[in-house]
């Protein structure tokens, strides 16, 4: 054995024996209980990073954790391909996406795997491959004609710099988050999946995921929405129609004191034609984004369309005004204003000169300055006629009859969750299988023409937008019906699509005949997740979308995709994360090259719980390859004395004993540590612990050396999830044949945790004095004697009166003195 601990060949050995030995690849074996581990597959930028490591180092050490628990365990690694930076680098380096996007891969494997991930890299996927992405193109197609897909005109997030549709998450400060580009408002035809049809499951299953963090659980809930209230019809003074509005607190209907649309709205259409100022501010809308965040921080604009809304109880007549904060795909494009009670409301009032009128008053008090902002809260109904008195809650029931019995209203329930909308009018991403035709509309490209392949060669000099809008050869095409002319769909998938089902496709990687077999009702559903909370609403949400989509086509029977989700913090350097834009990156490779993966993988474990933030440390990465130095030189130490004989109980020492019974303490306590609340952090320093015991036993008699043999095997075994290099050449050198990858968890012997002696405290007058062993067994009066006879003290107990002793069993013993 090499006294000298060199991470580079170790770690190359350590490699080469799980590829020769392919001791990641897994089957199905319904004997035994299989676990599937999973993290978030990265996309190929080029390079990883220390928070990829982070993630794929705790995947992994749950994964060869689960695997010491005699579990059929799989771990697999792909590639979330498509999207925008692949294209835009396209531009930058002229050089094609998919050959950009495959370069990163094969770089980003040989970094993976120096890593000493245990994958079972069988399974790899790229999204970007057709026959990955020939299947949702096939799902899409049977929930089209399923009505669960459809095609209309909507109001996006725009960025003009990237020709794009931006999703409400991507919009910060109202600006394109990858160009910092200003976003527009802009009305173009999109294809959209019917995820509300499943609001109500998406909503009441979060309850039954008792394994995810509450914070994601709670950030779903609310982007899901929902809401109980009444629709009420306002009607249109001199005219037959009616304006539909939705409100959750039809209690201040009666403050209603003017109305607003959104600029898409017809009537504010219909007042734009008639009048140019009115036209001038539509165009202005069309500059603002659609994200919420956005239109809550913007300044409140509108202007009066001169149409005026009949009040449905009081007759009164209300003004109706275009108004930027209102959108076309929120209910009808229209909402009754209150601004007595709704801040934006009172904002809007307020720099318009029309009026508040208090109609909720405090249950508590006299009604607060509306001078300073709305009354937000529940009361009681003043100024509301009839209702004058009621409660809020009791208005509601109220209202709401009235206005059914008047057929001006109905209770309704509502969602903030809308329509995934999922293509956009970039190049690089799956093409959408849809056929335009001018006989027969919109038709499905059927089964068998199925993949709708994407060009990969492609140049992008002097192209604006896609380049599949001028590729005729892609685009013209036979209409499936009737043979006529047709033209392809030239928009692609939001890359959300691809994420969306992929941990479903590991479980049937190789299959060229469907989208999913047995063999995913045999893994489904992940019995760990592993990623960042960046992802807990779109991401996840899709993904349980999905889930339910594949469900309900028959490809699976599981109902959620994820059981356990551990939600992993961010890397931090100096206290801020770290980014490029930043210039505090640590490259994960030179970090490799000069200590070793394993030392990388130990500090990663060892600064911080899985779920807070960790902050980086030259100084713990220091320690940390220190630590590992000194177990490969004690175990250096003790195999130069030659083989060891096995433990026997009986025939130790105590202070063997108390060795032995620490080894057993510590696999008890990282058993619960790793195996149930992910405290990795914590095992580690419990094992570290055992190896400062174990460097200061100094005993080479032959129980001795056993009781040390003991103690050093439990050690590589306790860190072989997270350093697997190491402990692989180290269980060798202790005298095993066998690899340390194969070998159970070690369990904790109850026997060497029993203790003949309990120490306790001894104290007094509540100060810490000295400690005494006594045997467990211990009486009271024994006790006490042992406490006052312990030399330090006597010393302060000597010629005073004892008043009392107080005795806590197997803790302390307080001797209360004059």
């Amino acid at each position: 054995m090499d006294e000298q601990y060199r991470p580079e060949q170790i770690e190359q050995a350590a490699q080469q024996y799980w590829e020769a030995q392919q001791s990641f690849k897994v089957s199905e074996d319904p004997d035994r209980e299989k676990f599937y581990c999973l993290s978030m597959f990265p996309y190929p930028s080029g390079r990883l990073h220390m928070g990829h490591v982070r993630n794929y180092t705790i995947g992994d050490v749950i994964s060869r954790y689960q695997r010491m628990q005699g579990k059929n365990v799989l771990q697999p690694m792909g590639w979330d391909a498509f999207g925008l930076p692949a294209e835009n680098a396209a531009m930058q380096n002229r050089v094609a996406p998919a050959a950009w996007t495959r370069q990163n891969i094969d770089y980003m494997r040989t970094q993976l795997k120096r890593l000493g991930l245990g994958y079972d890299w069988d399974r790899e996927l790229a999204t970007c491959d057709p026959d990955y992405y020939r299947w949702e193109q096939w799902l899409f197609t049977k929930l089209y004609k399923k009505g669960l897909v459809y095609k209309k005109t909507s109001p996006v997030n725009w960025c003009p710099n990237d020709l794009t549709v931006l999703a409400n998450e991507q919009v910060i400060e109202g600006k394109c988050w990858r160009c910092d580009t200003a976003v527009e408002r802009k009305d173009i035809p999109q294809w959209f999946m019917k995820i509300t049809a499943y609001a109500d499951e998406l909503l009441e299953e979060l309850d039954n995921l008792e394994g995810w963090p509450e914070q994601v659980r709670t950030m779903q809930r609310n982007w899901i929405g929902k809401s109980n209230g009444v629709e009420i019809a306002f009607d249109l003074a001199e005219r037959k129609e009616r304006l539909k509005v939705f409100t959750t607190r039809p209690d201040t209907l009666m403050g209603v004191t003017y109305m607003a649309v959104a600029a898409q709205h017809p009537l504010a259409q219909e007042a734009g034609e008639g009048y140019a100022n009115v036209a001038a501010f539509i165009k202005e809308c069309e500059q603002t984004g659609t994200a919420e965040a956005t239109l809550e921080t913007l300044e409140k604009k509108g202007i009066d369309t001169g149409f005026k809304a009949v009040h449905p109880i009081s007759g009164d007549r209300i003004p109706i005004y275009v108004a930027n904060f209102v959108l076309m795909s929120y209910g009808e494009g229209a909402v009754m204003s209150v601004p007595a009670h709704d801040q934006r409301d009172w904002e809007f009032a307020r720099a318009y000169g029309l009026p508040i009128r208090p109609v909720i008053a405090p249950l508590d008090g006299e009604l607060p300055d509306l001078n300073q902002g709305a009354f937000t809260d529940k009361g009681r109904l003043i100024n509301s006629g009839e209702f004058d008195g009621l409660t809020s809650d009791a208005a509601f029931e109220r209202i709401a009859d009235y206005l059914k019995q008047q057929k001006r209203g109905e209770k309704r329930v509502t969602y903030r969750l809308r329509d995934w909308g999922v293509s956009r009018q970039r190049y690089w991403g799956a093409p959408i299988p849809i056929i335009h035709c001018k006989q027969c509309g919109e038709v499905p490209v059927p089964e068998k023409d199925l993949p709708v392949v994407l060009p990969e060669e492609v140049n992008f000099e002097g192209v604006v937008g896609s380049p599949l809008k001028q590729m005729p050869g892609f685009y013209n095409t036979r209409c499936p019906k009737c043979d006529g002319k047709a033209e392809r769909e030239t928009d692609t998938f939001d890359t959300f699509m691809e994420s969306s089902w992929y941990y479903a496709r590991y479980a049937s990687s190789n299959n060229d005949q469907a989208m999913l077999d047995e063999r995913a009702d045999y893994w489904l559903p992940v019995d760990q997740y592993i990623g960042g909370i960046e992802h807990a609403i779109l991401h996840l949400l899709y993904a349980r979308f999905f889930n339910k989509l594949m469900r309900d086509v028959g490809l699976i029977h599981n109902a959620e995709p994820f059981t356990q989700l551990l939600t992993q913090g961010m890397v931090l350097k100096d206290g801020a994360k770290m980014s490029k834009s930043k210039g505090n990156t640590v490259d994960p490779q030179a970090l490799i090259e000069k200590y070793g993966a394993d030392t990388a993988r130990l500090f990663m474990m060892f600064a911080a719980p899985p779920e807070q933030s960790l902050e980086w440390s030259y100084a713990g990465v220091d320690g940390a390859y220190r630590f590992l130095k000194r177990l490969w030189a004690r175990v250096v130490q003790h195999v130069e004395g030659g083989p060891a004989e096995a433990v026997d109980p009986d025939a130790l020492s105590d202070k063997q004993k108390s060795l032995r019974r620490q080894v057993h303490e510590t696999i008890a306590k990282c058993t619960d540590d790793m195996g149930r609340r992910f405290t990795f952090n914590t095992a580690i320093a419990a094992v570290m612990e055992l190896m400062n015991a174990l460097g200061k036993f100094e005993d080479d008699s032959a129980q001795g050396r056993a009781v040390a043999q003991e103690a050093l095997e439990t050690v590589v075994l306790l860190l072989s999830p997270i350093v697997p290099h190491i402990t692989h050449v180290l269980w060798q050198a202790l005298g095993y044949d066998g690899a340390v990858v194969e070998q159970p968890w070690p369990r904790a012997d109850e026997s060497a945790l029993v203790r003949e002696e309990v120490e306790l405290v001894v104290q007094v007058n509540g100060k810490l004095r000295g400690r005494i062993s006594v045997p467990v067994d211990a009486g009271r009066n024994q006790i006490e004697q042992a406490a006052q006879e312990e030399e330090n003290v006597q010393r302060f107990i000597e010629g005073k009166g004892i008043m009392k002793v107080i005795v806590v069993p197997g803790k302390l013993v307080n001797i209360v003195v004059k």
